[in-house]
Formats: C-alpha cells, structure tokens, sequence
C-alpha cells in the first residue's frame, strides 16, 4: 500500500506506524480515557509530549516507554 499518495482512501496511516498521535488517538491506542489522557499530557514533566503552537501531539514510542515503566498513573 502507498501511503504517499493524495487519494484520502489509501492515505491513510495505522496508529501503530505513526510517529506521532494526537490525544484522542492516543488515548484509543492505549485505552486511557480522554480526560485521564489530557491529565497525563498537561504534566510538565512528561517529555513524550511535542507542543506545536497550542497544539499537543504524543510521541508514540516515547509514551510506550512511560507506560511500560509506570506502576500507575
């Protein structure tokens, strides 16, 4: 499949393969709601967290790692 093309049908990227994720998607990636997504993301000290403007994306792998080391959140 090219992902690469301008056709909205096939253009299309797994959340798995993205490097990127917005909280909603984050949030159906990992099955932590929404309101306890944005709670995570709004903490300063977490650096998986990329602010373009007043826009937060979550970086995959890097929020793979917090929840693979995390007892609780």
């Amino acid at each position: 499949m090219n992902y690469l093309t301008n056709n909205t049908a096939t253009n299309t990227i797994p959340i798995w393969e993205k490097f990127l994720l917005t909280p909603k998607e984050a949030s159906a990636y990992t099955n932590i709601g929404i309101n306890k997504m944005d709670e995570i993301i709004n903490n300063p000290m977490n650096d998986f967290v990329l602010h373009i403007g007043t826009k937060r994306l979550v970086k995959r792998k890097e929020f793979e790692r917090f929840l693979e080391q995390s007892i609780e959140i």
